[in-house]
């Protein structure tokens, strides 16, 4: 029988009071936003920020919980853009939609920084069912400039080793999802295909825990998925909001992992699903591929739960949560 994980790819909104409060403490400089170098009253309001978005999760009956990226105001590009290397520059579209990043430009080596570590090292204290969200290598190469290693393939493999030797700092951790959306919306071509799985090789080989690659805002090219395949990874994710169709077709065609990531509910609508609905999605497509293709189904949002007030993103994770305990459905 399929186990149900209820989880989100995180990056969750801010509480309004932190908004307000770390505005207010930045001095309403928006380029001051994430320096790396934050003051005593901005690291204590980030850590007040950390607990509640913890808390939130454990409330809403989540299986994995994660850091909830308070900081992470440059959203996927956050790991580049708190970098001693890197100079962040003008603002960029966050993909297609109204939000916006600054363009991480790469000045110098990717050596680790031990950013995201130091959060996740406070978020360890507060679970003992810690889910990691970091970007996958492609996405995070494609979001940033680069002015130090002068080509793609250079890039993409510096990327890497940087994310791996991020990771290799972590805490315990239950699983890792490595997020990668420029998978669906910048496609790799030939060759670059396979050096996109095997860059996401060398992250998941820096980990002991489970490790999801997620991509989303669609569905894979036939040919990224198949080399995706061929990663040494746990669980792939299926965007099922964005285009089911496509995803299962990937899932029929060439198979899935011990493990895949369900995007179940809309991480850009407000409206919020009925776990029941929710649940007939898993359900539906748990049908449509080969049976006992998977062991592990993680649910989850299709996208990451910025988008939304913070009362719907609650919302959405208590609907994950209740749809993973429900008993099978009739789609």
């Amino acid at each position: 029988m399929t186990e149900l994980v209820a989880t989100t790819p995180g990056i969750f909104p801010l509480p309004d009071w932190a908004k307000d409060e770390l505005s207010d403490l930045k001095g309403h400089q928006k380029s001051d936003l994430v320096s790396g170098d934050e003051s005593e009253a901005i690291t204590a309001a980030y850590d007040d920020v950390r607990a509640e978005l913890i808390e939130t999760q454990q409330d809403a009956g989540l299986d994995r919980i994660v850091e909830g990226q308070g900081r992470w105001d440059d959203n996927l590009a956050h790991p580049l853009a708190v970098h001693d290397n890197v100079e962040t520059r003008g603002i960029v579209r966050y993909y297609d939609n109204n939000n916006f990043y600054r363009d991480p430009v790469v000045t110098g080596p990717l050596t680790e920084s031990g950013d995201v570590a130091d959060e996740l090292d406070a978020a360890a204290t507060q679970t003992d069912g810690l889910q990691v969200v970091l970007p996958g290598p492609y996405t995070l190469a494609a979001l940033a400039t680069d002015e130090q290693y002068g080509d793609e393939a250079a890039f993409l493999d510096a990327t890497a080793e940087f994310l791996a030797g991020e990771a290799a700092a972590f805490p315990d951790h239950e699983t890792l999802f490595l997020l990668e959306p420029s998978l669906v919306t910048d496609a790799p071509g030939d060759g670059r295909d396979a050096q996109a799985s095997e860059a996401i090789d060398t992250v998941a080989d820096a980990v002991d825990s489970e490790v999801v690659v997620y991509p989303f805002y669609g569905a894979l090219d036939e040919k990224v998925y198949a080399h995706l395949m061929d990663a040494d990874v746990d669980a792939i994710g299926f965007d099922l909001v964005s285009d089911h169709d496509a995803n299962v077709y990937n899932a029929q065609e060439y198979g899935t992992k011990s493990g895949v990531a369900l995007g179940v509910v809309d991480g850009q609508n407000t409206l919020v699903e009925d776990p029941t609905t929710v649940r007939e999605r898993f359900d539906w497509f748990d049908g449509q591929v080969p049976s006992e293709a998977f062991e592990t189904a993680y649910l989850t949002s299709n996208t990451e739960l910025f988008y939304l007030p913070v009362n719907k993103a609650v919302a959405k994770m208590e609907t994950l949560a209740t749809a993973a305990d429900l008993e099978e459905v009739e789609a």
